[in-house]
């Protein structure tokens, strides 16, 4: 079964078969800003993996070696926690940039079980950006940008206005451009992994110095 695909919250499937990957404790450096990293990925405050797995309502798990999980070749890859984060990267992920609805009511509806959710997409193909944060149902803060604004809620934070995050209304002139994307739209892009590692985590930092040997659990919804 795929992410939700209609405008409701999505259906949270009985649990079937919990995998316990390894928990690692380490305390990685910041940001590997070039480094191999999903385009989509979550961050949940939790070292609880069985919780992540039944919120998810992952089917058919199995272990994967982390590496490979992080890359974004499964369906969905639950990391081993790290520094008290669990990473969740895949394609059954939602992505806000098709649509936000979606992206919402699985954000909110997954804090309402585990906590604290954060959701962020870097795509340097289209330029698409996102980020949000969400704990106990409630969205905290969120942004989302593809071609125009598609989503921005809640105050901006400081780390947004120390990396100097651009955002934009809905609707904004300023934001678009019929020959070449803005400067300020690009380095958003490359912002993303900047925030996620002042929120919670950069999933290249994690890549780059997780050991090959350590398994994360793979499945589908």
């Amino acid at each position: 079964m795929t992410v939700v695909l209609h405008r409701r919250r999505p259906t949270i499937r009985p649990f079937q078969r919990v995998v316990p990957p390894q928990t690692l404790s380490v305390d990685f450096p910041t940001v590997s800003l070039w480094s191999t990293r999903p385009p989509l990925w979550l961050a949940i405050k939790t070292r609880d993996l069985l919780a992540v797995q039944r919120a998810l309502g992952l089917h058919n798990a199995k272990p994967c070696p982390c590496q490979k999980g992080l890359s974004g070749e499964e369906k969905l890859f639950i990391a081993p926690p790290i520094n008290g984060w669990t990473l969740v990267v895949g394609s059954e992920l939602p992505d806000p940039a098709d649509d936000p609805d979606i992206c919402f009511h699985f954000v909110t509806g997954l804090s309402r079980k585990v906590g604290e959710v954060q959701l962020f997409s870097s795509n340097r193909a289209l330029y698409g950006h996102a980020w949000v944060r969400a704990d106990k149902g409630r969205v905290i803060r969120a942004y989302a940008w593809a071609n125009q604004t598609l989503w921005n809620q809640g105050t901006r934070s400081t780390a947004e206005r120390e990396l100097d995050l651009a955002t934009f209304d809905y609707g904004s002139a300023s934001e678009t451009n019929p020959w070449h994307v803005p400067d300020v739209i690009i380095a958003n892009v490359d912002k993303v992994p900047l925030l996620a590692a002042r929120w919670s985590l950069d999933p290249a930092a994690v890549y780059d110095r997780i050991p090959g040997q350590e398994h994360g659990v793979a499945g589908e919804r």
